[in-house]
């Protein structure tokens, strides 16, 4: 039986066979340990003497962004990460200054800790990060954890966590954005409410769902929730949609248009899937990436990953999934050219491809502990969901 979230951010399906051994995650941010992995040859090029400071960042209970952003508001640096981790972990990640000004000295707070180790000639991007290393304790969970053996056939959804976790509105923002339906991302931004999220803030978010309650209700909206702040701020002064959410920091409208685009994606994946169709060996004709994530064509021989279209306004169709693909995008009343936004190019977003399977390797496993390493951008609560199979993700700690 599949969860009604999965449902929501487009899953229908499971990969593996495996019967789920149950249980919980991220009891305690102990419980989940997440370390980045660079490339070789990016390591071999830190070195000791000038350039563009690296660091090593160690947390727990505190996000990527706010952690950076503490950062610079006590010590005045601006550092850029290649990934984000969120707070319910103790996470290691490496940071690189954006110039070549002096350093700071190693600095540690209650939530997080900051190393230098070296310097590199240009600053580090994402591009240097091949993957990330997990070690998951699973609580409460039953016995059979050394019996799943099909990590190596786990399809490569997009996780809980792109579209909102709690609250799964990212891609539903983004839809309407495309759609330039404004007047509707407002409201889903103001007033969605979701089964998962706390009594207080649906209690907040139903007030704000009648324009007339803006301003009544704008100084007791929470602190935290600083993008309804900066929207209903626009709202009240303005009263114009389109103003309101370009008023929303680039980076999150960037985000919600990702996130329908990884909507869009989950549900091919699964209608493909579900349709008989191979997604663990690439065939004749197919897209894949090869070993160093170069697109090309498949090569009989080489070793390669098959990739899936992840539709934009420059949406490859010769494939051999364009008949689900499309048949989606009828449903959801969208098309490719939908992605280039004429009211808001900056949004705009041409797509591309996406591996098909998870790429998991050093995969071990005993009592209630599993470890694994996944390449970048694959989730690791993907494979927890087939492992695990919860019905009800969110209490299961996702």
């Amino acid at each position: 039986m599949i969860p009604d979230l999965d449902s929501q951010i487009g899953i229908s399906v499971y990969s593996t066979k495996f019967d789920g051994i149950g249980g919980k995650i991220r009891i305690t941010p102990e419980d989940f340990e997440v370390s980045e992995k660079i490339s070789e040859k990016t390591l071999n090029a830190i070195n000791q003497e000038e350039g563009y400071a690296v660091y090593k960042l160690q947390k727990k209970r505190i996000d990527t962004n706010h952690a950076l952003s503490d950062i610079f508001r006590k010590k005045g640096i601006r550092l850029k990460s290649l990934g984000l981790k969120d707070a319910s972990a103790i996470t290691e990640q490496f940071v690189c200054s954006g110039n070549k000004g002096k350093p700071i000295e190693d600095y540690t707070t209650e939530k997080y800790s900051l190393r230098k180790i070296g310097f590199v000639k240009k600053p580090l991007s994402k591009k240097d990060m091949i993957g990330n290393h997990f070690k998951i304790k699973i609580s409460e969970c039953s016995d059979g954890l050394s019996s799943f053996e099909e990590f190596d056939h786990v399809l490569n959804f997009y996780g809980y966590q792109r579209f909102g976790s709690k609250r799964p509105v990212t891609h539903l923002i983004g839809k309407s954005i495309l759609q330039r339906d404004f007047d509707k991302a407002v409201d889903l931004v103001l007033s969605f409410t979701s089964e998962y999220d706390s009594k207080e803030n649906n209690e907040i978010r139903e007030k704000l769902a009648d324009k007339q309650n803006y301003k009544q209700y704008f100084e007791k909206i929470p602190k935290q929730m600083d993008i309804e702040r900066i929207v209903i701020k626009e709202m009240i002064e303005h009263g114009d949609a389109f103003r309101a959410i370009r008023a929303i920091p680039l980076s999150l409208r960037r985000f919600y248009i990702q996130a329908y685009q990884s909507f869009l994606f989950n549900k091919s994946l699964s209608a493909v899937f579900s349709d008989g169709e191979n997604m663990f060996e690439a065939e004749s004709g197919d897209i894949c990436f090869d070993l160093k994530g170069i697109i090309g064509k498949f090569v009989k021989g080489l070793d390669q990953k098959l990739a899936l279209p992840f539709v934009g306004y420059s949406y490859y169709k010769k494939t051999r999934f364009d008949y689900q693909i499309s048949q989606i995008m009828q449903q959801e009343e969208v098309t490719p050219k939908d992605f280039f936004i004429k009211e808001m190019q900056e949004v705009s977003s041409e797509g591309g491809f996406r591996q098909a399977a998870i790429d998991c390797s050093n995969y071990s496993s005993h009592d209630d502990v599993v470890e694994f390493t996944l390449s970048r951008g694959s989730f690791a609560t993907i494979l927890l969901r087939e492992i695990m199979k919860p019905s009800e993700p969110i209490y299961a700690g996702f």
